[in-house]
This record gives structure tokens, sequence and C-alpha cells, in this order.
């Protein structure tokens, strides 16, 4: 249900392929995610997307009931993709709810299909959001906007997350993953050092 290609030029595509579940994640699944991301100190780039309409429904429900939605499994994940020194992309094929908002989070670019929706539930479910997740939020939208969403409970639309910064730009659905490869690409023929020199100064304090 997690997919990885590795392609010569070092760009690495991780797919969740679950889309009769909405793509909602498993413990298993999540921890392959996670192995992965730890293991990906090598690829220039990491792109990370879904199959079907939406991105990722977020804890699969039985294991969320059964205690996933708390795992510190989450964190693990977004804090690897974090700590990657190439770039990292999240192509949102469809909606993002819940803690695989996380991942999203925690990549240097986002783009997305204009049909999405973004929400993150977690108060309402009586759950407090993974710690990382509402900081990364609010340095991307605000600290009043990440609240809209983790404690108004408000769902929002493609364009009003780009118009927030939570995504960069919005991209046709079959041009997705060409998007994703044209940001890319100079990344790809740059030298590594470089590359991962720039995104160093990038980086807060």
């Amino acid at each position: 249900m997690i997919e990885l290609i590795k392609e010569p030029s070092g760009l690495w595509v991780v797919t969740i392929n679950r889309p009769d579940k909405a793509n909602s994640l498993t413990h298993a699944m999540l921890t392959e995610l996670a192995e992965i991301a730890e293991s990906a100190q090598e690829a220039r780039v990491l792109v990370i997307t879904g199959t079907g309409k939406v991105f990722s429904a977020g804890a699969d429900l039985e294991e969320a009931r059964a205690g996933l939605a708390t795992s510190d499994v989450w964190e693990r994940l977004s804090g690897a993709i974090a700590a990657l020194p190439g770039l990292t992309i999240a192509a949102l094929n469809g909606t993002l709810a819940g803690g695989a908002m996380g991942m999203a989070l925690a990549c240097d670019i986002r783009i997305s299909v204009p049909e999405a929706k973004f929400f993150y539930p977690v108060m309402k479910l009586g759950f407090l959001p993974q710690p990382s997740d509402p900081k990364r939020m609010s340095a991307l939208i605000g600290p009043a906007r990440a609240k809209l969403i983790l404690m108004g409970g408000q769902k929002v639309v493609a364009p009003d997350a780009l118009a927030f910064g939570l995504v960069d730009r919005l991209v046709d659905r079959d041009d997705l993953l060409d998007e994703a490869r044209t940001i890319a690409a100079d990344t790809l023929a740059a030298k590594p050092e470089i590359a991962t020199g720039i995104k160093a100064l990038c980086c807060p304090e």
C-alpha cells in the first residue's frame, strides 16, 4: 500500500496506494513511510503523493480507535521528512485530513489539485495534534489561521489554502506529478552540496 520508485536522477517518488479506504493510514503504513524517509538521506528530491481523489483521510478508523490516533509514529514520520537534506515536495492529489497533514506540513513545498480540502478535526475527536504539526502550520499560515483549522474545525478549500500559504501552487490533476518534476529539476541538476546548502540557508534560525 506504500509504493516507492527510486529514479537514477536521485528523485524518489512515494505513493500512498489505498484508494478504496481514502488512503487512510495504518500503523504498518506509517512505519513504512517513516522508514523510507529515514533512509532517504541520498535522495536529491523526495515527492510524496497518493492515488485516487484523496491524498489521505488520516488514521485508519479501526486502528485510530485502538490507539493509532495518539501514536508517536506520526511524529516520527514528520520529523524524518523535515530532517532530510534534499528537497521534499508534497504532491497532494486530493483532500488531506487529520494527522496525515503532518507529512505535508513537514515538506518544503506543497502543490495541490484545485479540488482538495484541508481539515484537521483533532480537537473534535478529543485528541491533541502531534506536537510539531501546530508549530509548522503556524509558521506557514500564522497562528490565527492555524487555530481556525485546529480549534475552529474549519475545512479549507484549495484556493483558500493557496491564499493562506498552506499550499504553494494549484495544479490540474493530470499535471500534478509533471509539475513536481519541473520543480525538482534544478535541484536534481545542481551539485548536491549547493542544493543542500541553499535548503539549510532557507531554514529559520
